[in-house]
């Protein structure tokens, strides 16, 4: 079994473009921009950004283009794929990430999202993610254990 699997954290670089196809099935694209920031040899900081081309179909789409904008964190996990088509200059070729599921990143006033969205996961009324609770900690004990007293 072969794996294709792309996951993608970044901002949207354009608002996302809503169209139809001839079935009537909506579909939504925009780019998605990631960074990666590393030391070269000689110790400064280096940084480079990618562009991703995003497609998304069906309701998925439907609610990119209602709740996403320019500049919008997001993350997206599909496949990659890799279209053709001839021009009048000649064939052209573009590589996009088909998007299965999306989840919101934080908004710009730096309130958590609400949540995220699976096409899989069917439901009328999606509940919000809860925010995690506080764990409790452990106290250990000040003296010193010796291994010797452990019984394994």
């Amino acid at each position: 079994m072969y794996i294709n699997k792309a996951m993608v954290y970044g901002n949207l670089t354009r608002d996302p473009e809503m169209r139809a196809l001839p079935s009537g099935q909506q579909v939504a694209s925009f780019s998605l921009a990631t960074n990666r920031v590393w030391k070269d040899k000689a110790g400064s900081k280096q940084e480079s950004v990618d562009y991703h081309n995003i497609v998304m179909f069906a309701k998925l789409a439907e609610l990119a283009a209602q709740y996403l904008k320019k500049g919008s964190a997001v993350f997206i996990e599909g496949r990659m794929q890799t279209r053709s088509w001839d021009d009048a200059t000649g064939k052209k070729y573009r590589t996009e990430i088909v998007a299965d599921t999306m989840q919101f990143g934080p908004r710009a006033s730096s309130a958590p999202a609400s949540g995220s969205y699976s096409p899989s996961v069917s439901s009328k009324s999606a509940a919000p993610v809860a925010a995690p609770e506080a764990l409790e900690t452990i106290e250990y004990p000040e003296e010193d254990i010796n291994p010797d007293d452990i019984p394994f």
